[in-house]
């Protein structure tokens, strides 16, 4: 990508290109990916032995992560997700969730646990989270959406008793060489696609 280019058109473009590769996707293709990526996912998170682990219902074609999620849950692992925070704009609450969940839609259309019935956790208390990205590269950094919510989440000036391992879910195929990246920008220390997982030194 062009160095002359902004740095919010960097990212603008990268987001578009990447938006497309998902879209161009067939849902067999979608469902095959979903599929790898629980098979994988598995692996990394129950080495963990009492895993409590943070996911997201995939939205606008992002890699299907259902089959992740009831994978985790008949293995015995504690499933969280993420809840819009009702007054910090840009920050999210984690509720646990099962199958009996009661859920609502959040202003983005997707479904998340009714903060009302389910009980909230903060996000020290996980052992793994997982996020949506729309690209990463081979440094950890991932391209999210723009909205900033797990980078004010996780942000690393904020302290916390105990952070937890931050992965991102994406297809195989969302690996770049370097994404633009601004200070705040939280890296992670695994990506899962439908083909492999990577690990990233701490930074």
């Amino acid at each position: 990508m062009s160095e002359s280019l902004s740095l919010p058109e960097q990212k603008r473009r990268l987001r578009q290109a990447m938006r497309r590769a998902r879209r161009a996707l067939s849902r067999s293709e979608r469902t095959r990916a979903g599929k790898r990526l629980a098979r994988l996912g598995r692996r990394l998170i129950l080495k963990n032995r009492h895993p409590r682990v943070a996911l997201y219902f995939s939205h606008d074609s992002e890699i299907p992560t259902g089959a992740l999620i009831q994978t985790l849950l008949e293995h015995g692992a504690e499933v969280y997700l993420p809840v819009l925070h009702p007054v910090y704009h840009n920050r999210l609450w984690f509720a646990r969730y099962t199958p009996e969940t009661p859920m609502v839609r959040n202003t983005y259309g997707i479904a998340e646990p009714d903060i009302r019935r389910a009980g909230r956790v903060p996000p020290w208390t996980l052992s793994q989270v997982c996020l949506p990205l729309v690209a990463f590269d081979e440094k950890g950094y991932r391209l999210g959406m723009g909205g900033g919510y797990y980078d004010r989440t996780f942000d690393r000036a904020r302290p916390m008793p105990k952070r937890p391992r931050l992965t991102g879910l994406a297809y195989e195929f969302q690996r770049q060489a370097h994404i633009p990246r601004e200070p705040w920008d939280v890296p992670l220390e695994a990506v899962v696609t439908d083909q492999q997982i990577r690990l990233f030194r701490p930074t």
